[in-house]
């Protein structure tokens, strides 16, 4: 009978561990659901929102399925970074707090310049949000180089599915709120000149948007 009980009880004991594990399982709030207007490959002048609060942008697809898309605040800084990798999930930066779904109001087909490391391969700079300028150099390998300024801006830089983009990893050191690690796209387009290209990438939450000029 002893040994009857303790069996009955270790059974009790494991459902219970079961019931709670699938109580745990169940209370896990679901991550956000972000869903965007999908245009076929290319490059577009995007807008979203009303006369009231419009957003304008660019969005870039592949044919692969990725996507990228920027929207800009009335000062052409990245407000928000939608990026897609192929046919998975959409992920935004900054992120959600709940389900979102993109709507375009308007997108108008444009011709991206082609991204290539050899026509890239020179020196930069760029500003910092604290006002101080950063200096770079591209290699023809893809190598990001930093230069000789107190921010250290290096990375790599590597095929992108994407027109008009290369993929970007970033690594800083001494760049005031630039987190040390990031990783996102190198965006050449005529829109941004005088830049010669723009860097959008993220970091967990964090969303940077550098513009470089050719020195």
């Amino acid at each position: 009978m002893k040994q009857l009980n303790l069996t009955l009880t270790l059974i009790t004991a494991a459902a219970s561990a079961l019931l709670l594990s699938a109580c745990g399982s169940n209370n896990q709030a679901a991550a956000p659901q972000i869903r965007v207007t999908d245009l076929a490959a290319g490059v577009y002048a995007v807008s979203s929102g009303d006369a009231a609060g419009l957003s304008e942008g660019k969005y870039y697809a592949a044919a692969d399925g990725s996507r990228l898309l920027v929207l800009n605040d009335a000062s052409q800084k990245a407000s928000a970074l939608y990026r897609r990798t192929g046919n998975g999930q959409w992920s935004m930066t900054p992120p959600p707090s709940a389900d979102t779904t993109l709507e375009l109001a308007n997108s108008n087909a444009v011709t991206a310049p082609q991204a290539s490391l050899s026509t890239l391969a020179r020196s930069y700079t760029l500003r910092l949000s604290s006002g101080e300028m950063a200096s770079f150099s591209i290699a023809s390998s893809g190598d990001i180089v930093a230069g000789s300024s107190t921010c250290k801006l290096s990375g790599k830089l590597t095929t992108s599915p994407l027109p008009g983009t290369l993929k970007a990893s970033l690594t800083s050191a001494a760049c005031g709120d630039l987190p040390a690690q990031s990783d996102g796209y190198l965006v050449v387009d005529s829109d941004y000149a005088p830049a010669s290209f723009r860097l959008l990438a993220t970091s967990g939450t964090t969303l940077v948007d550098l513009w470089a000029y050719a020195e």
